[in-house]
């Protein structure tokens, strides 16, 4: 009986201990009530502190410098013409070679016309005769000795000798070929006593001064030039001369979007040659830009070209840039503000926005900059 009651009591000692803990209202697992709620992302964030990363930065002086446009090309002749026969013949005077040079209205080429000639000389003997019968009936009319209409009819016969001896020496004229301006004669494809028909080449006359530097020029490089322009122009063989802007197109090549333009280049002692590679390079006027190493440029989210700064705040800013040339001391850059930092250690290893510790880039770190820049890397 007393161990009956110790059980009941024991079972009435648990109830009670079980209200006491559903009075508390805590129904969580055992050992849960000491966990913590793992904390959110943000939460995180802001109790661990990740220092800030160091850069170095520039302040670029600013320089007022020309704008660069370079064109690939090719030089050529000012003039080409191929010298042709409107009639067919056999050569009998060839007075000129290949590589010569020759003068407006030299003879390049005669065929053989014994009966054109003869044609001319017999009309001029009846321009003669018909001169001297029109000079006779004028005398007799003026002499009362004739009447009036004889006179005409000599005038008429004089006039349609004459046209006759024009024909004449204009059919000769055709048996002849002249240089039509100065040049050089590039190609000779005949030689004399060959027998040629009409339409066949017999000549390519070239003028080489002035020589033409023929480049295409980009839409968006247009707007910087203008006729009269002076050019710098280097040749495959090293050859650097200057010319003068002096035609632009007005219609795009629609394949490559690209204008033709023409310099002219003084060539007096026709020393050079056409169709030799060139690089033009065209100046435009200068304008506000900054001297940076080509390892400071990056991309930027949107994929275009630019520099990273810091701004006011320590923030990293990014700036597209607008290339105005290539230079051994680096790139020239436009469309970078006038108190821009620009970041030239570090760049990379930052994204926009991000703060940053800016650091005065020391003069060891400059030089190393600059140095890279004139090595081309």
């Amino acid at each position: 009986m007393a161990k009956f009651r110790f059980h009941k009591l024991a079972a009435i000692a648990v109830l009670i201990g079980v209200g006491a803990w559903v009075a508390t209202g805590e129904f969580s697992s055992v050992g849960s009530a000491q966990d913590e709620a793992p904390p959110t992302p943000a939460e995180a964030a802001e109790k661990v502190e990740v220092p800030l990363r160091t850069v170095a930065v520039v302040t670029p002086p600013r320089v007022m410098h020309e704008r660069a446009i370079r064109i690939s090309g090719r030089t050529d002749a000012e003039k080409r013409v191929t010298l042709a026969t409107r009639v067919m013949g056999i050569i009998e005077k060839l007075p000129v070679k290949q590589g010569q040079r020759v003068e407006r209205g030299q003879l390049v080429m005669q065929l053989n016309a014994e009966d054109k000639e003869a044609a001319v000389r017999m009309s001029e003997s009846i321009v003669s005769q018909r001169q001297a019968e029109a000079d006779a009936a004028e005398r007799l009319v003026g002499g009362g000795n004739a009447p009036k209409l004889q006179a005409d009819q000599a005038r008429a016969a004089l006039a349609t000798a004459k046209a006759q001896l024009e024909s004449a020496k204009a059919e000769l004229a055709q048996y002849s070929i002249y240089a039509p301006y100065n040049g050089v004669i590039d190609r000779l494809p005949v030689q004399r006593g060959s027998a040629i028909l009409a339409g066949t080449e017999v000549a390519t006359l070239i003028n080489l001064d002035p020589l033409l530097a023929i480049g295409e020029v980009s839409e968006r490089d247009l707007k910087y030039i203008k006729l009269g322009d002076e050019a710098d122009i280097q040749l495959v063989d090293g050859t650097a001369v200057k010319g003068t802007l002096t035609y632009i197109s007005r219609d795009a090549t629609s394949a490559t979007r690209t204008f033709r333009i023409e310099v002219s280049i003084p060539n007096e002692d026709k020393s050079l040659p056409a169709g030799m590679t060139a690089e033009i390079t065209l100046r435009a006027e200068p304008t506000d830009s900054v001297i940076l190493p080509r390892s400071v440029v990056t991309l930027g989210s949107g994929g275009n070209l630019g520099i990273r700064a810091v701004d006011a705040d320590n923030k990293v800013v990014f700036y597209p840039i607008d290339l105005v040339d290539d230079t051994a001391k680096g790139l020239v850059l436009g469309g970078i503000p006038a108190d821009a930092r620009v970041i030239v250690a570090g760049q990379a290893l930052v994204n926009d926005g991000d703060e940053v510790v800016p650091v005065e880039a020391d003069a060891a770190t400059i030089q190393k900059l600059v140095g890279q820049a004139t090595d081309g890397t």
